[in-house]
């Protein structure tokens, strides 16, 4: 990791064509590291989870509609989808100095899991509950995030109890690395550890998004 932090922070102080292209040969050589080890989490998690597949994220960022016009990302990143429709949930890693991470959850649920999941929390909460209180969840993540509207949705009794799970549009959960950490020999195995982590919570929102309200299956 410690070429790909170098070019990185070279291209933060260098984020133009002209350097890149220059730079070119040294960054395909960092992308094919970078595969290498993206490519041995998605092995590891292969053998505990069911995986759809693997996407490695360009560099290249679209500009078409940004204030900035800067025309490289200064991250690599991959992400890693469950098999849909039974399983649920998106793993994903970041490497970036000094902003490194871990994490995975649901970005952007469809209006009808968004909806299922709320009139799930409506229900009841002691089972998410469970869940991020886990000494282990607590851990490596701290609690439960994602963006929330900003009042109760339609439908939804603004002074529920669980108003603010219910407010919630996504629910994320993220592990910060330092660059030390990161360039550390144990990266690798606590990236995986980190990733298994977060399976309690996403088996229990895909029991959740593949049933109804009375907890018959839909698939």
């Amino acid at each position: 990791m410690k070429k790909t932090f170098e070019f990185l922070k070279n291209l933060r102080k260098n984020n133009n064509r002209e350097w890149f292209a220059g730079h070119k040969t040294e960054y395909d050589s960092i992308v094919k590291e970078n595969k290498v080890f993206f490519n041995k989490i998605y092995a590891e998690l292969q053998e505990s989870d069911s995986l759809k597949g693997i996407h490695i994220f360009r560099i290249y960022r679209d500009v078409r509609f940004s204030k900035d016009q800067t025309p490289y990302k200064t991250n690599f990143g991959a992400g890693y989808s469950r098999s849909k429709p039974m399983l649920r949930g998106g793993y994903y890693i970041q490497l970036e100095p000094g902003n490194s991470f871990v994490g995975g959850g649901f970005w952007g649920p469809e209006a009808k899991d968004l909806l299922r999941i709320r009139k799930e929390f409506e229900i009841s909460t002691t089972e998410i509950e469970k869940i991020t209180s886990d000494k282990t969840f607590v851990k490596y993540f701290g609690s439960l995030h994602g963006d929330s509207v900003k009042t109760a949705p339609r439908g939804f009794d603004k002074d529920h109890p669980a108003i603010d799970l219910i407010r919630k549009k996504q629910f994320v959960v993220m592990r910060k690395f330092t660059d030390q950490e990161v360039l550390s020999d144990d990266f690798q195995k606590e990236t995986v550890l980190t990733l298994l982590a977060m399976r309690p919570f996403f088996d229990y929102m895909s029991e959740v998004l593949t049933t109804d309200l009375n907890g018959e299956p839909l698939f």
